[in-house]
């Protein structure tokens, strides 16, 4: 039976990443809203969450049908990669290597783009296609880390798509209110240790795919994140020495 922590773990994995990829996703759906109008806007997104939807029901269920040993290790080997990627990019932003995402620019960039008369009658295929493809793409990463945090089975998998779920109705909700960018959202922290959360699942389930027996069991992932977190902040530093040098 599940432990509290193991059910937690990935809610918490899940709820973070989600929540970095809707506060992206809304960010460009608000410009489209402000600039062409809101009704084809929300259509779009509407479209792509209901797209979103179909794709977790087509192939949530299809990962039980696979042998567990060989979902933990294809599963987790990506996730692996997906969180380096994460993490790879949180140190060069921490260091001051690359720019910081600046949600404020990138709500500005896509009014630019967005710009022109705002459809009040009739099909606007550029605010429904512009508002759908972000939600797809910003949605397609949290189907993902979704599946794969849950990927030690179904009791892993309802607390993390809660988790994904409540990340995506607390964004959809605060940009109900504010209609504005949430540029105060700490967002290349939150990658720093969503990156440090997800490399710690790909290592685990890789781990246990092939069978090697964790000490602590679950609580192993702790320790796997607090050995990721202390590198990516020693690759910060020294990132920044390398950078202040050059």
């Amino acid at each position: 039976m599940p432990t509290l922590f193991h059910l937690l773990a990935p809610a918490v994995a899940a709820f973070l990443a989600s929540l970095v990829e809707a506060v992206e996703a809304l960010t460009v759906v608000l410009a489209i809203g402000h600039v062409r109008g809101w009704r084809w806007a929300l259509w779009g997104a509407g479209a792509a969450f209901a797209t979103l939807l179909v794709l977790c029901l087509l192939f949530g269920p299809a990962l039980t049908r696979i042998p567990l040993q060989v979902v933990q290790i294809v599963v987790g080997g990506l996730l692996l990669l997906f969180g380096l990627r994460w993490l790879r990019k949180a140190i060069l932003r921490a260091a001051g290597v690359l720019a910081l995402h600046d949600e404020d620019a990138a709500f500005s960039s896509t009014e630019a783009k967005m710009a022109g008369p705002a459809r009040t009658a009739g099909f606007d295929a550029v605010a429904f296609g512009a508002a759908y493809q972000i939600v797809m793409l910003e949605g397609i990463e949290v189907v993902f880390i979704v599946l794969a945090v849950g990927a030690g089975g179904s009791a892993l998998m309802i607390p993390a798509a809660l988790g994904a779920l409540a990340a995506i109705l607390a964004v959809v909700l605060l940009g109900m209110f504010v209609h504005r960018p949430l540029s105060r959202v700490p967002e290349n922290t939150l990658k720093l240790i969503v990156g440090v959360m997800l490399t710690a699942f790909g290592t685990f389930w890789i781990g246990e795919g092939v069978g090697i027996a964790w000490p602590f069991r679950d609580f192993m992932l702790l320790a796997l994140a607090g050995v990721f977190g202390a590198a990516a902040l020693t690759l910060i530093e020294v990132a920044k020495t390398r950078s202040a040098r050059a």
